[in-house]
């Protein structure tokens, strides 16, 4: 009954943790779909959203949820700009040129982070009181951060799935991630639908990096490494590419990170999440939800 108990706490744990890398992933699956690049200045841009949302709690006064949306406003706005600068002069170069340029980026935004905000990290303010909803005659328990980590992230999750397969932006990126040339000669604005998927990215890695800050309550320059590599994985364990698969990527990561901490190795859970990469590339590198699709070179 203890060992339920435990897996019952961590599985809790995990779904949180998990949201965080879910929303995350959701940006790099949305742009390798539209133009197959790994955007690995993505995890800063989930630093910037949590010192966006910092400074509008602290200095502002805003409350969470205006916090909330002007870091995602702010960091959409942010990717569109780091999009039309950085990537889309090498729209038509070699892919490592475009992986090279995003690592530039990533490197860009950390240092010039730590330049404007100091390297030092700050503590973030608690935006809810700790309150605790307890099962189990409170050996299992929820906090209302984990509820408002999970609700938030579902919401979000639903506004995009309605973006995606309700509206015309949407269509026009299904339609440009299925491919480009036909849906230029429909009529279709690529460069606009590209910069609309890394605005939507953007903002969800945004809404992370804010949730990030209530649940850890500190933040810093560096805070979007790991995470955002941790993403990455979740990405490519669910298919890199598909919405879906990122979605239960990040949930898988962050239950299987939960559950090595929970059970006292908690100093193997990045490893373990960089040997899951391993093992997804070598038995099946399509991921979860992916196809094999075989590739002229």
């Amino acid at each position: 009954m203890e060992d339920l108990l435990i897996f019952l706490q961590q599985l809790i744990n995990g779904i949180s943790l998990g949201s965080i890398y879910a929303l995350i992933a959701l940006g790099y699956t949305m742009v390798y779909g539209i133009i197959k690049l790994i955007n690995f200045a993505h995890g800063d841009i989930y630093m910037v959203g949590a010192y966006v949302g910092f400074f509008a709690i602290t200095k502002l006064n805003m409350s969470f949820i205006p916090a909330l949306l002007t870091s995602m406003v702010l960091c959409s706005i942010l990717g569109i700009i780091i999009e039309r600068m950085a990537y889309k002069p090498l729209r038509n170069a070699t892919r490592i040129a475009a992986l090279i340029t995003a690592i530039g980026v990533s490197l860009l935004l950390e240092y010039g982070g730590m330049l404007i905000v100091t390297p030092q990290p700050r503590a973030f303010p608690e935006v809810f009181p700790q309150t605790k909803i307890s099962f189990f005659e409170g050996k299992v328990y929820m906090t209302n951060q984990q509820l408002v980590i999970f609700a938030v992230t579902l919401i979000l999750m639903v506004l995009l799935q309605f973006i995606v397969y309700k509206t015309k932006t949407g269509k026009a990126m299904r339609a440009v991630s299925f491919d480009k040339d036909a849906a230029l000669l429909m009529g279709i604005n690529i460069n606009n639908t590209i910069s609309a998927t890394f605005a939507i990215g953007s903002a969800l890695a945004a809404a992370a990096g804010v949730l990030v800050g209530i649940y850890y309550t500190s933040i810093s320059p560096l805070m979007g490494i790991i995470p955002g590599l941790k993403a990455f994985v979740a990405a490519v364990l669910g298919g890199i590419g598909i919405i879906p698969g990122a979605v239960v990527g990040g949930f898988l990561m962050g239950i299987i990170e939960a559950l090595v901490s929970g059970y006292g190795a908690s100093t193997w859970r990045d490893a373990v999440a960089f040997g899951i990469l391993i093992l997804i590339l070598i038995i099946k590198p399509s991921g979860i939800f992916g196809a094999n699709i075989r590739e002229k070179v």
